[in-house]
């Protein structure tokens, strides 16, 4: 047996391990939420109702779909100015620079920091600022662990855009500059035509990431489950409720939380297909 089919082999067994990781995956979660799928039905997605009261259990996602997207989308709102700069900087302004070089470093650092270390950061620099500056009592909410994600997620929407602006031809760049093109209007006219579909699928893959954050979010946005009612209400992630509850729950309620993490995976999974759709459609 020669050494390229020894290697395909090898590749075909891994690749074949993960297939088979996500059908486990995929495979215990549905199981595990079978219970509660039987119990609650479709009802389970719009009901407010999170009570764990023997005998008067009643279970439904929709205040954590709420908290969820509410934070997610908040992250997304404050990290895409900073992400879009940041890329632009690096990939074009000062482009092959040591400046250059020194940020692209410390956006890797940053994209590698683990989530509690923001969440650390969060509860004892950002949540007292918060309260000094009288937008929350306690400082936690919707704003706050939206805040903390935005600057969770800027690495990741800030390295795929780097990339997809990098690749944008330099003969079109310097046909505009030869007609008296600024370097605004290149950056309108050349690059963004050209590196939209990468730009838009880094901040799509980056909403996806700050979904399913879980210990950054817990320690700031409150737990409280509640429909959040604004950007300074507290509230509850999917991600969050079942950090806080899973260790203690049993029965209907932990299946509950099991059909959570499910409709969280499905979520995660559909925003992941859409942005390497994006890049594969129109890159």
């Amino acid at each position: 047996m020669n050494s390229d089919k020894i290697l395909k082999n090898i590749l075909f067994i891994a690749s074949l391990l993960i297939l088979l990781i996500s059908g486990a995956m995929v495979f215990s979660l549905v199981r595990g939420s079978m219970t509660s799928i039987h119990e609650f039905g479709w009802k389970f997605l719009f009901s407010s109702e999170w009570n764990p009261t023997k005998g008067e259990e009643e279970y439904g996602a929709l205040l954590f779909i709420a908290g969820t997207l509410f934070t997610s989308v908040l992250a997304l709102v404050i990290a895409l100015p900073l992400a879009f700069s940041t890329s632009l900087f690096v990939a074009e302004y000062f482009r092959n620079t040591r400046m250059a070089s020194i940020v692209s470093t410390l956006v890797d650092l940053l994209a590698g920091i683990p989530s509690i270390i923001y969440g650390l950061w969060g509860f004892y620099i950002l949540r007292p600022f918060i309260v000094s500056i009288g937008l929350t009592p306690q400082g936690y909410g919707i704003f706050t662990s939206g805040l903390i994600l935005a600057i969770m997620i800027v690495p990741y929407a800030t390295s795929l855009s780097n990339t997809t602006i990098m690749m944008v031809s330099n003969e079109l760049k310097e046909a505009a500059y030869s007609l008296g093109a600024t370097r605004l209007e290149v950056i309108w006219n050349v690059i963004l035509p050209n590196a939209r579909s990468g730009i838009t699928a880094s901040y799509v893959l980056a909403f996806g990431r700050a979904l399913g954050e879980t210990l950054a979010v817990t320690m700031l946005i409150g737990n409280a489950n509640i429909i959040p009612t604004g950007l300074f209400s507290t509230g509850n992630t999917m991600a969050s409720v079942i950090a806080n509850q899973f260790g203690e729950a049993s029965g209907l309620q932990l299946s509950a939380l099991i059909e959570i993490g499910l409709l969280l995976f499905v979520i995660t999974t559909i925003i992941n297909a859409v942005g390497k759709f994006i890049i594969k459609r129109f890159a």
